[in-house]
Formats: C-alpha cells, structure tokens, sequence
C-alpha cells in the first residue's frame, strides 16, 4: 500500500521540521540567514523620504516654480498623452486623453483649458492650469 500526500512533496512530519526551522525567522522583523552587510539599510539623511503607500502624495521631489499638485498633474497626463500629442489645442488634448482612456479627473482638468490657444508641451498646460512650471536653471 503507498501512501500520498497530495501535491505536497514532504511528510507532514518534514513540514512540522520546516516550520520549527523558520519560526525564528518568520518571528523577526529582519532576515536572520543574512549577513548584516546584505541587509537593507534605511534612506539616508540626505535622500527624500519613502512613501509607506503608493498612492502618498510625492514629497521632496516638487522644482521650485511648480505646485506639488502639478508634478501630479503633469505626470499623469503626459502619461497618457504621450510625446505626438503635441502641439495640440484644448480638444486635441481632450480627445487624445479619452482614447487613451486617462482618468475623469484629468479629463475634466484639460476641459478647463482656454480652446483658443495652442500647447506645445505639458509645461504649457500645467502653466495655463496655474500649477505652475519649473524655472529655468532652477
């Protein structure tokens, strides 16, 4: 007669062993296998804060000249528009962000947008928006 455990590849007496093993490792906070110069180490004093999430707003990494809530804005919608977007009046830019399906709220932020105008990059949005945009040298 044999005996089958299943799809598991060891006895439940081997798993009782591996779970005795890696008590002390799972019980940490730290991997406890490797040598402390492999450990990860905390940012520096000089480098910006990591967010806990990722959906925390950036900190540290705003240019003088921008809003926080630009870089944002700017990021997310040049995502979505892509390099050949440009130049493009107001309903170009809408029409680009909706066959790219980008969120509402970006959508609703290029409505916004003067329709006499021409933009010939996301600077230029930003700016018309009144986030701003990076100084130059700065």
């Amino acid at each position: 007669m044999t005996i089958t455990h299943g799809r598991d590849k060891t006895s439940p007496i081997r798993d009782d062993e591996i779970k005795r093993e890696m008590a002390g490792e799972l019980r940490a906070a730290r991997g406890t296998r490797v040598e402390e110069e492999h450990e990860l180490q905390p940012s520096g004093e000089d480098q910006p804060v990591v967010a806990a999430s990722p959906g925390a707003p950036l900190i540290g990494g705003t240019p003088p000249g921008i809003t926080p809530e630009g870089v944002q804005l700017r990021a997310e919608m040049a995502r979505f528009l892509g390099r050949g977007a440009f130049p493009a009046d107001r309903d170009g830019v809408v029409a680009t962000l909706r066959r790219n399906n980008a969120d509402d709220w970006l959508i609703e932020a290029a409505e916004r947008l003067p329709g006499d105008r021409a933009y010939d990059n996301m600077q230029s949005i930003s700016r018309e928006l009144g986030f701003g945009a990076e100084r130059p040298g700065g």
